[in-house]
């Protein structure tokens, strides 16, 4: 049986937000939560993001409770980075073009 889950997307969204903050940095953020197919947890894509550009891609994700907004799990943080950098790699020119 399906629970209605007591914290919303947007909650599951900016805890992860303050998560990635806490431990990977700027240029990471959030993207929209979907529920799980159990309802037991909110799954939050993690995204590198450049302003004026947009989304580069997804690097991770985070598991969140959506009874408490607790982190259940994560992408290894050096795993999100080593990614993050990657992107970064194919989009220079245009981000260094975006910027100077």
């Amino acid at each position: 049986m399906k629970t209605v889950p007591q914290v919303t997307a947007q909650q599951a969204q900016a805890a992860v937000n303050l998560f990635i903050s806490d431990y990977v940095g700027d240029r990471f953020t959030a993207d929209q939560a979907q529920l799980s197919v159990t309802g037991e947890v909110w799954q939050v894509p993690i995204i590198l993001a450049y302003p004026m550009i947009g989304s580069l891609g997804q690097v991770g994700f985070v598991l969140v409770s959506t009874s408490s907004e607790a982190i259940i799990s994560h992408t290894p943080f050096d795993e999100i980075k080593q990614v993050g950098l990657k992107l970064y790699e194919v989009n220079r020119d245009a981000i260094q073009t975006h910027f100077s």
